[in-house]
């Protein structure tokens, strides 16, 4: 009878020294972390979240940049005030107005008109991009380069417009619930 309860003790021993080396493999849980099933890369750093950023392009060297934008102060607008390369890129935006953000809204190119740009780029490549907000706050970030069909077709319009027209997103923004 003793020698069954010592094999116990000594059992439960080994168990309970086992279960800090078997529950140590760290707090960075898949399930803990943000993770958004899509081509688009986020960029939550800034006060205005960049998510789901792409350039949608239908020919080599040219495209239309899309994403959302969800501004986190709920007191103040955001703007999005320019884009452009970065790491030596050379990429070229068309020229658009500044796009306003709500306070504590979000505006979505792909509903309101992306961003048209030209470079040296083709679907599957990965740009460097620079954003550059209202309040000075800037994100760079490398966004993929998606074909413009299935999710994406009919949102590139840079063909049609080429990257040196005006595109004015902000004209037509208005915050989602």
């Amino acid at each position: 009878m003793l020698l069954r309860r010592n094999i116990a003790l000594t059992a439960s021993a080994l168990v309970l020294a086992a279960t800090p080396v078997l529950t140590s493999c760290g707090f960075n849980y898949a399930t803990d972390r943000v993770y958004t099933p899509a081509a688009g890369v986020n960029n939550r750093d800034a006060s205005v979240d960049v998510l789901a950023a792409v350039v949608v392009s239908a020919q080599d060297d040219s495209g239309t940049f899309i994403a959302s934008f969800a501004n986190n102060n709920v007191d103040e607008d955001a703007t999005v005030e320019s884009l452009a390369g970065a790491d030596g890129n050379t990429l070229q935006p068309g020229s658009f107005s500044p796009i306003k953000v709500p306070a504590g809204g979000l505006v979505n190119l792909a509903n309101v008109g992306g961003i048209p740009i030209s470079g040296t780029f083709k679907a599957g490549d990965f740009l460097p991009v620079t954003i550059v907000f209202g309040d000075g706050e800037r994100v760079i970030m490398k966004v993929p380069v998606v074909r413009a069909d299935g999710d994406y077709a009919g949102l590139d319009d840079s063909a049609s417009s080429g990257a040196s027209d005006t595109a004015s997103p902000s004209e037509s923004a208005s915050p989602t619930s």
